[in-house]
């Protein structure tokens, strides 16, 4: 059953969010891209651009937060159950960790194209693992849920408790740059972008959050092209973190009000931000990880003071040789 969803991420939630989530997530550092894009038309000095490497957590992903706060939300009889949820790899990854630290059972629903680096990881964690065909996949998501399946699922995305937990990136980034002006956040399905605004909304900065997505699959480009959620047609590639076949309808106010728009680019793009990341600051990103920055250096997002969240770095070793090959 979908739940109601706030109009933004309560600032209590936030807060409660922080003190529940760092035995289990750590701070990630705020790091400057060297050597940036050319300077824009019109502007004295190129933009910076600087880095939150989420791909440092435990799991090389920022989704342990969301993980780690929805399970502080359950109390113990609900634990004692179990949880599940419905990933591509990073979520599932996330609450692997955390319910292993409080011995729990964990099971994923993973679409079958999973990348095999995060499927090693996550049965190295313990979690059960069921592959579905990506329609089926992409059905619990709009259900909350799989009939029959015992235990409490956790929503990667339309969970409040999982946005809240999102939403201490946010503060951090504020925290670590206070001048910034504009914030790329990968776009999945909106839990990590409208959490993140939602901290910034609460501070008071003005930074406009924007959705990155990649050429292949555009829901959040389609939905505010049409002032509503649209299905659209989606071409699989090694961007699997993001770029599902449309907008979860219950996300559709947070991501209206609380987004400064959408960014898309394309494949090639994103293989030479994921080269330049490894080239300049020796950072492995998958490519959800690294469209924000592909965005960045692609010059087309306003904004002098940029951060990018460079969001996982769960990435095959065989797909990584293959773009570190192709620049040669």
């Amino acid at each position: 059953m979908r739940p109601a969803l706030p109009e933004i991420i309560p600032r209590d939630a936030l807060g409660d969010a922080r003190r529940r989530i760092y035995d289990a997530a750590i701070r990630t550092p705020l790091i400057r891209l060297p050597d940036g894009p050319p300077r824009l038309p019109g502007s004295p000095v190129p933009p910076e651009i600087w880095l939150k490497l989420e791909t440092l957590q435990p799991v090389g992903s920022f989704k342990i937060r969301g993980a780690r706060n929805a399970i502080a939300a359950l109390d113990s009889g609900t634990l004692a159950r179990g949880v599940y949820t419905a990933s591509a790899g990073n979520m599932a990854l996330g609450l692997a960790w955390c319910a292993r630290e409080r011995l729990i059972k964990c099971t994923a629903f993973v679409p079958e194209s999973a990348p095999r680096a995060k499927l090693d990881k996550l049965e190295q964690l313990g979690a059960g693992i069921v592959p579905v065909p990506y329609q089926e996949w992409w059905q619990i998501l709009q259900e909350h849920g799989f009939e029959g399946m015992p235990g409490r699922f956790i929503h990667p995305v339309a969970d409040p408790a999982v946005m809240a937990g999102n939403g201490t990136i946010g503060s951090e980034i504020l925290e670590d740059l206070p001048n910034l002006d504009t914030v790329l956040v990968p776009f999945g399905g909106g839990g990590l972008s409208c959490g993140i605004a939602s901290a910034l909304r609460h501070a008071g900065c003005r930074a406009r959050v924007i959705g990155c997505e990649i050429e292949t699959a555009t829901p959040l480009t389609a939905a505010l092209a049409a002032g509503e959620p649209r299905l659209i047609e989606r071409t699989p590639s090694f961007v699997d973190g993001i770029g599902g076949s449309g907008l979860l309808p219950e996300m559709w106010p947070l991501v209206r009000d609380l987004l400064g728009g959408a960014a898309a680019v394309s494949l090639e793009e994103t293989k030479s931000a994921i080269r330049t990341l490894i080239e300049r600051v020796h950072i492995v990103a998958e490519g959800a990880g690294a469209v924000p920055v592909a965005a960045a250096l692609s010059g087309r997002v306003p904004g002098s003071v940029i951060c990018c969240v460079v969001s996982g770095g769960n990435i095959d070793v065989s797909v990584l040789t293959e773009i570190l090959l192709s620049s040669r």
